[in-house]
């Protein structure tokens, strides 16, 4: 895709057309507000966005790598920190205040944190290249944590029909390099949770770490738990979990830029601050990747989580559940179609009963043609589709142009391979 390049003008533009010229430019941006975009975006209404926006405008100078400077933006994190840790478990536990951790700028970043932590803890104990074991689920990052920070990871198959990590092979894997084993809550493909308790046992047997991918179902879980929807144990009330990552501006409905990485005690979070004083600066301290932190996103979490509360999670968690049951009964009454696993939260994965009669990503180019936004996966081909409360408006609509989508393409499908046996093409 090529973007027309704007050159910085001669002289200032004016305010007004300023906006005006940023508004114009979303003109091809696909409609997340009217519930059409099925990933990236997680909506929970106007109010909330207007409150986004003025907690982001009360706090857009403020830079929140020194909370000496600005005390109230580490009164902020602290609170998420904790908030957060007070959902996956902490309260459940004898000792809670052992658990910690830290902000971070999303999902991405707090699963590279976790991934050198575990690196340095392999340091620790003499492992000169550490070993992280994942499934073929887990998220791509940990692709990218192999190049950041000298890190072997071994990725396993998962179940082919459940599409959940398989425990056997990942057992079979561990060897005396492995220092980090890897779980989803849920998986960000197929939206199935893994089986942390039997990832625990294997953690404990071998003394080896475990991570808990929660970016995705971290700040919905716990709610759609409570309403009695999901049984699964997966977070710090499983023994063997280590650390968890969970975005709170996924189903948190928070402004984007905030996730936090959580550790099972001190001495492992503290593996993810940065200390020097090795330059003429000073002493420096950091916890995340970048220097500056904006503070806004931090400021917009909070808001939000002080506007909805519990009661507030719990109406937005059972809105989705019944978006997403709406969505995963509709695609299988669908004839043609089928989903890639049986998810465990309000994720879908949309696949073609019979590849060689549907292709898939057709249907997807006749989604976005009439507005919607599915993302594509492969190995199998499917479209994916993340439901959040925004969503619940637009199911429906979305069942009817899949179904007229499916016997379009398909439909097509034949025709051209009629065509193709009557000329003897090949």
């Amino acid at each position: 895709m090529e973007f027309p390049h704007e050159p910085l003008p001669k002289q200032g533009i004016p305010t007004s057309d300023v906006l005006e010229r940023l508004a114009a430019a979303k003109v091809n941006d696909k409609d997340w507000a009217g519930g059409r975009v099925f990933s990236l975006v997680y909506d929970a209404g106007p109010e909330i966005h207007e409150l986004h926006g003025e907690a982001l405008k009360l706090y857009s100078a403020e830079n929140g790598l020194n909370v000496l400077a600005f005390p109230s933006i580490g009164v902020l994190s602290h609170d998420l920190v904790r908030i957060s840790a007070s959902l996956l478990g902490a309260d459940d536990l004898r000792s809670p205040e052992g658990i910690t951790g830290h902000l971070t700028s999303g999902g991405t970043e707090s699963l590279l944190w976790a991934m050198k932590v575990a690196r340095d803890e392999g340091y620790a104990r003499g492992i000169k290249r550490p070993k992280v074991i994942a499934s073929t689920s887990t998220h791509a990052t940990l692709t990218k944590a192999v190049d950041l920070f000298g890190i072997d990871l071994l990725r396993v198959p998962v179940d082919p029909i459940s599409f959940k990590a398989d425990l056997s092979a990942m057992a079979a894997a561990i060897d005396d390099a492995t220092i980090m084993l890897v779980g989803s809550a849920p998986s960000y493909p197929q939206g199935v949770i893994d089986d942390i308790s039997g990832l625990g046992q294997l953690a404990l047997k071998h003394d080896l770490l475990l991570h808990v991918d929660g970016c995705l179902g971290g700040w919905l879980l716990p709610f759609l738990e409570r309403l009695g929807h999901v049984d699964t144990p997966w977070n710090f009330t499983v023994p063997g979990v280590t650390s968890i990552s969970a975005d709170l501006h996924k189903y948190g409905y928070s402004s984007k830029g905030v996730s936090v990485v959580l550790y099972a005690n001190a001495d492992l979070a503290r593996r993810q601050l940065f200390l020097t004083d090795d330059w003429l600066g000073g002493f420096y301290a950091s916890t995340t990747m970048a220097g500056t932190k904006p503070a806004g996103p931090i400021a917009a979490a909070w808001a939000t989580l002080m506007h909805l509360g519990e009661a507030g999670y719990l109406e937005l968690a059972e809105q989705t559940w019944d978006a997403a049951r709406r969505l995963i009964d509709g695609v299988k009454a669908i004839e043609g179609l089928c989903l890639r696993g049986e998810p465990d939260m309000t994720v879908a994965a949309i696949g073609a009963q019979d590849p060689s009669q549907l292709d898939v990503f057709a249907l997807g180019d006749y989604l976005v043609e009439r507005g919607w936004y599915l993302d594509r996966q492969a190995n199998p081909d499917s479209l994916h589709a993340t439901v959040h409360a925004g969503s619940a408006k637009s199911v429906d609509a979305l069942l009817v142009d899949l179904a007229a989508g499916v016997k379009a393409v398909a439909g097509q499908q034949a025709k051209d391979r009629s065509t193709t046996y009557a000329t003897g093409a090949h």
